[in-house]
């Protein structure tokens, strides 16, 4: 297998993952809070998601699909290319609202098959070592640095919002 393999299916197991903790919620759900200084499993979900956008958009060099496709209409934001819950208040983080679980995934599924193009085309070893600069973060750290930052931000959060589940619905709700 190829590394690049094994990238792509960290990705894809992100998104299954994350399939699995939204199947079946309803928007009341998704936007419950377990307490109230704590995020929802939908504001999980869309940080998780617009961090994959923005930090592989930058990576690659392509506009946000979150702007180029309209997502933030579907979940009632601004093209702001920044917002994308980093930072955010917790003030902010409680006035998220978030859209049904299908527009949720389906903005994560286009999110990650751009991300799986990009590794197919572009992720090589040379790739890897070049400088990306952030202009939401204001840093410039190598390619490979920024996806073990992404992935390691989505497993957390995808486990945020897994345990914020069990907390929802109880025990018994995945079969793992």
């Amino acid at each position: 297998m190829a590394w690049q393999q094994l990238i792509t299916d960290l990705f894809l197991r992100i998104s299954q993952d994350l399939e699995t903790v939204l199947e079946g919620l309803t928007v009341e759900d998704l936007n419950q809070r377990p307490r109230p200084d704590s995020n929802s499993i939908g504001w999980l979900a869309w940080h998780l998601t617009r961090s994959h956008d923005r930090n592989m958009s930058e990576i690659a060099g392509e506009e946000q699909l979150w702007i180029k496709d309209g997502w933030y209409l579907k979940f009632g934001r601004t093209p702001d290319p920044s917002e994308t819950g980093y930072h955010h208040s917790p003030e902010e983080a409680a006035a998220f609202r978030s859209p049904d679980s299908v527009t949720v995934l389906e903005y994560h599924r286009a999110v990650v098959e751009r991300i799986k193009g990009y590794i197919d085309s572009k992720l090589s070893e040379t790739e890897l070592e070049r400088e990306s600069h952030s202009p939401t973060l204001g840093t410039t750290q190598p390619v490979q640095a920024r996806l073990v930052g992404v992935l390691n931000d989505a497993f957390q959060h995808v486990g945020q919002a897994a345990y914020a589940r069990g907390l929802l619905k109880g025990r018994g709700w995945s079969d793992r």
